[in-house]
């Protein structure tokens, strides 16, 4: 914010000034998290919460009781981040090739998937049964291809079966589930990792990579950075803001988002684990 001289401000100016601060604070954020691990982008999203919270009181702070005029204000100032996009940006085609390479040892002995030929139409309806309740999820091929066929794959071969979902994430920005290490300690992995797919799909370098809302009952891919999915998954409970760099490959039906909420209701504040354990004892896919 500019040096204040001692003058009283006016509603407008106070206002324009924070605006311009806030989009500056978040360029410059974006530009160094824009792409970093979920776990990088729970502190930046805090940040940035602080942030608005603090310049969104310096904006609308009058000091009297014109409440009219604090409303218009309170309306122009709130910033919501833009959901994903309805799908792809660029439309795949029937069939698509993916790449499966070789990273680090497996915890869970498992073949790696194949890669040619996987279809890009196409649902794959998977139930995971949890120690707090079932969780059944859809998987779309035309977002994500190689996720899917990745994550049917690591099913079929019981690679979830007896894992536990070792983080949760709960605060204003954010409410996650995440599962998919047999070690239990977010560190495990397949053997193998893959490439960035949707809302990554037909982003160009350089083009904008701004935070998106990833709705409630998004079923994504985590990872450590750019092109490293491999088997750990996130589920999505409340809208929560990240940049787009996690593959979007399915949906949390609405019996799975009632165990989710107890989850998370039940969860403490933070980045941790759920307040009771959570375990995968099976993932069936029909």
């Amino acid at each position: 914010m500019s040096e204040n001289t001692g003058r009283k401000m006016p509603n407008a100016q106070r206002r324009d000034e924070a605006l311009d601060n806030l989009d500056k604070a978040i360029k410059g954020r974006e530009r160094k998290a824009k792409l970093a691990p979920l776990g990088v982008m729970v502190t930046t999203v805090v940040v940035l919460a602080a942030i608005v919270g603090g310049i969104y009181f310096a904006s609308t702070y009058t000091g009297s009781s014109d409440s009219e005029d604090q409303t218009e204000t309170q309306a122009q100032d709130e910033q919501q981040y833009p959901p994903l996009p309805d799908g792809p940006m660029k439309v795949y085609p029937k069939q698509v090739s993916c790449e499966y390479q070789d990273e680090g040892g497996a915890a869970k002995q498992v073949d790696k998937p194949g890669g040619e030929n996987i279809a890009t139409e196409g649902l794959v309806k998977v139930n995971l049964k949890t120690t707090a309740g079932e969780i059944p999820i859809e998987l779309d091929r035309g977002t994500s291809p190689c996720s899917v066929n990745s994550f049917e794959s690591l099913a079929k071969q019981n690679y979830f079966d007896n894992t536990v979902c070792h983080r949760h994430v709960k605060s204003d920005q954010m409410g996650i589930l995440q599962c998919g290490d047999p070690t239990g300690k977010g560190t495990g992995g397949p053997g193998y990792k893959f490439g960035d797919e949707f809302p990554l799909n037909g982003v160009a370098e350089g083009e904008s990579q701004s935070p998106l809302t990833y709705p409630r009952g998004t079923l994504a891919m985590a990872n450590s950075g750019p092109d490293t999915n491999g088997s750990q998954f996130f589920l999505v409970t409340k809208d929560t803001t990240l940049p787009p760099a996690y593959n979007v490959f399915g949906k949390i039906s609405d019996e799975g988002l009632a165990t989710l909420d107890k989850i998370y209701d039940a969860a403490p504040e933070g980045d941790g684990k759920p307040a009771d354990e959570v375990k995968i004892e099976k993932a069936t896919v029909s």
